[in-house]
């Protein structure tokens, strides 16, 4: 990397940088605790790999400005494997996710985005948004007035600070504002502390306690996957997201490598494993994050908070954050997705609102966004299928029927195009045009063996033209109707 690239990447924008990583330290350190709850672990589990994994992808990650700690998604896939064999297999598991995702980005994968339509990308990014309002529920819901009226006042700082100035990011302003507040007038509403006791050490480096057998690859080796996929997918689509965002390109490749190292290095701290966080990364950028220093002062000022100032920091109320990630909710939803929804095809609002409820119902962003991927891939197909045409005309005065094919011959088309020929008609011979069609599969070359087979069973001479080199290799490798004993092998099929 050159010195110019480093520059640019780290010291570019260094008070944004610092001032955007002091906000999502604050926001990160109850998103932790919380998600450490859910996968059963210490709230330090979640706050170490946090820290770690930040400071982390902020050397190796492909995308300056993104904040990847400890989250949800990979905390549900956790549960189970905790529960049934405890801490030192999650740990384990850690360490091979991130051997995976190494793997991944050696192998290229991530290009694989290329598959992820606009439509999925929506649906993703409308899903998280529904997902992290509803995580602040619990906060506002059998409560005191007292919190609403701290949860309004939030937002409204939020909103309207960066009317008068944009010198300090508004989420930080509305976390000290209402934090001072509280301690001012002696609000007795639920704070950070209140989530679970914070760490008061470092952490330290330690293999997972298990046998190394073939028995506990067996165990951790399914759940490894699964986090693997579900961490490279929230990545990339997250990677997606900011560089819309910021009018940037990301290098998804080294993405997948470094989601992988952060993950091995977090493992080996004792931590969970975990991918990158949208809601942190908006919050990142909103607040004027951009480089890569805002995601190591992320990781740095996370762990010098809880550690080392962690009364302080457990007195910060938690409607403070809640108001943050109300504006992260309402930041993060593509409201123009609702608004173009007369505007854009029916398949593509389809595609988006599958991918929704299906998030939102599984909490599973990998089952979301593999339902999109498939509905986009089947009215793709069922869309080009239909761009295809048969014309024919008769030449050599009546002697010969020319067939010219224009369009794409692939499994979605195939009976169409076989249906458009008319094997009834009597005539000596007949020419099949294909210069400007193209045969993508078997099934595409399939249906070509069986037209010229039928046409030779009623005594008529079939010649095929203008086949693509693509084409033409195609039918060489696969076809039979010009191979000796093409009916018998025809049959075989």
């Amino acid at each position: 990397m050159s010195l110019d690239s480093i520059r640019q990447e780290w010291f570019s924008n260094v008070r944004g940088d610092l001032l955007s990583g002091l906000v999502v330290a604050l926001a990160l350190i109850p998103e932790a605790i919380a998600f450490s709850i859910i996968a059963g672990v210490d709230p330090k589990v979640g706050l170490y790999a946090s820290f770690c994994i930040a400071v982390v992808i902020a050397f190796t990650g492909g995308r300056p400005g993104m904040i990847s700690a400890a989250t949800g998604a990979m905390a549900l896939v956790m549960v189970t494997l905790v529960k049934e064999h405890g801490l030192q297999y999650l740990l384990a598991a850690t360490l091979l996710t991130g051997v995976l995702q190494i793997a991944a980005g050696y192998l290229r994968l991530g290009v694989l985005m290329r598959f992820v339509s606009r439509s999925v990308v929506t649906g993703f990014v409308n899903a998280l948004a529904i997902l992290i309002f509803m995580a602040q529920l619990p906060e506002l819901t059998g409560v005191s007035w007292v919190v609403y009226a701290m949860v309004a006042a939030g937002l409204a700082i939020i909103y309207l600070l960066p009317l008068l100035t944009r010198g300090v990011p508004s989420p930080l302003v509305c976390i000290v504002v209402l934090t001072a507040a509280s301690l001012a007038l002696g609000l007795d509403v639920r704070t950070v502390g209140d989530m679970g006791e914070l760490p008061d050490s470092l952490p330290v480096f330690l293999l997972p306690d298990v046998p190394l057998t073939w028995e506990t690859l067996r165990i951790i080796a399914p759940y490894s996957v699964t986090l693997a996929v579900v961490g490279l997918l929230e990545s990339l689509m997250t990677a997606q997201i900011v560089d819309d965002l910021t009018d940037t390109a990301s290098d998804k490749n080294r993405e997948c490598k470094g989601q992988g190292i952060s993950n091995i290095a977090a493992g080996l701290l004792g931590g969970m494993a975990g991918c990158a966080m949208i809601g942190q990364s908006v919050i990142n950028v909103k607040s004027g994050g951009r480089g890569r220093l805002s995601t190591f002062a992320a990781g740095v000022l996370l762990l010098i908070f809880v550690v080392f100032l962690g009364d302080w920091v457990g007195r910060i109320p938690m409607a403070a954050l809640v108001a943050v990630m109300i504006m992260v909710s309402i930041g993060t939803f593509s409201w123009a997705s609702l608004r173009d929804i007369r505007r854009l095809p029916w398949s593509s609002s389809v595609v988006t609102f599958a991918t929704v409820a299906v998030v939102v119902a599984t909490h599973d962003l990998a089952q979301g966004v593999l339902v999109g991927v498939l509905l986009s891939g089947l009215f793709f197909a069922h869309k080009v299928g239909r761009v295809l045409h048969v014309g024919s005309r008769l030449e050599d005065g009546g002697r010969e029927r020319v067939y010219t094919v224009v369009g794409q011959v692939f499994f979605a088309s195939a009976d169409a195009f076989a249906a458009a020929f008319d094997f009834k008609e009597v005539v000596p011979k007949v020419r099949i045009d294909v210069s400007r069609a193209h045969f993508w599969d078997i099934t595409a070359v399939s249906a070509l063996d069986r037209i010229v087979l039928k046409f030779r069973r009623e005594g008529t001479t079939v010649e095929v033209t203008g086949l693509d080199t693509a084409s033409a290799t195609m039918v060489d490798r696969f076809g039979v109707h010009d191979k000796p004993d093409a009916d018998a092998r025809l049959m075989g099929h």
